[in-house]
């Protein structure tokens, strides 16, 4: 089991960056490919991304990629997710996930999350 702790979200006007972290406890938390999930309200939550254990491989949702870029530093145990050039329809709570599944983009995949980190992207 992997312990997730998600950090900053915010508020930012549409165009802006936003900056988000997730901080993983256990020893064997590099050995998981990480992944973010957003829901807004009154949708149901959606995948975002995932980056393997080993930081070189990566997969975006169509409607983020080209503007979100995850990565890892397993040295820290931690996932970023830098969100530039953000919409209003980003707005959402963001969730950090956990799995042994290679590149999932299925919510069933992940056993472990984060409690989750509010972004709001006004226009």
């Amino acid at each position: 089991q992997v312990q997730l702790a998600e950090s900053g979200g915010g508020s930012v006007q549409a165009g802006g960056s936003l900056r988000l972290s997730c901080a993983a406890s256990g020893r064997t938390s590099s050995r998981y490919n990480m992944a973010w999930f957003r829901q807004a309200p009154g949708k149901e939550r959606e995948f975002v991304t995932v980056i393997d254990e080993s930081g070189a491989n990566v997969r975006y949702a169509a409607s983020v990629k080209g503007r979100f870029t995850v990565s890892r530093d397993n040295s820290k145990n931690t996932v970023t997710l830098q969100m530039n050039s953000l919409k209003s329809e980003d707005t959402a709570v963001y969730y950090c996930a956990a799995s042994l599944n290679y590149l999932s983009d299925y919510e069933g995949s992940y056993y472990d999350w984060g409690q989750g980190t509010q972004v709001t992207v006004s226009s």
